[in-house]
């Protein structure tokens, strides 16, 4: 896997988490409506979304997760995060994850910013497969999924989570396009 590369679009501009992004990623993991498909540790507070970033930051730094903090071009505040992480032992395989603050989306923000990260990581990591876990309930992430090409995988169920669908993204499929 690479060392971290920061990337843009024409609207945004996905660059490295930074400590000053520490509100961001508190609002981002503790709003209650932000989070309300999602089974994870929050960030309450400054010293628990430092946490977070530093072991994100260490993460990148041992080469098991890149993760990008969304922002619109020429501005710094962060609006969302995407990142790829649980990467198979061969490499081939990884899992995206994603959030949006609730006033960016809506506008394909997300579209746009998930389309680069397919990209990167088919033609940058050649990576041959990108799955998602989503809440069956959660038509947002759903849809984003499928008007990116993403299946649903009948076949694989998210152990850790029974109201889970896991859906993927084939190389293959992806570069026939």
């Amino acid at each position: 896997m690479e060392d971290f590369m920061p990337l843009s679009t024409s609207r945004l501009q996905l660059r490295s988490l930074q400590t000053h992004d520490w509100e961001e990623i508190s609002y981002l993991r503790s709003d209650r409506q932000m989070n309300q498909y999602v089974s994870r540790s929050s960030a309450k507070n400054k010293k628990e979304a430092l946490n977070f970033i530093y072991k994100i930051q260490k993460g990148i730094q041992n080469k098991e997760i890149l993760y990008w903090s969304i922002c619109l071009k020429d501005e710094s505040k962060m609006i969302g995060s995407i990142c790829l992480w649980n990467f198979s032992e061969d490499r081939l395989t990884a899992e995206v994850g994603y959030d949006l603050a609730m006033n960016s989306q809506g506008k394909g923000i997300m579209d746009e910013a998930l389309n680069k990260l397919i990209h990167y990581a088919f033609s940058e990591l050649d990576l041959q497969k990108i799955k998602a876990f989503t809440h069956k309930d959660n038509a947002k992430s759903l849809a984003l999924l499928e008007r990116n090409h993403f299946q649903i995988n009948t076949q694989e169920k998210d152990e850790g989570n029974v109201y889970n669908v896991v859906l993927e993204l084939l190389k293959s499929i992806c570069v026939s396009d």
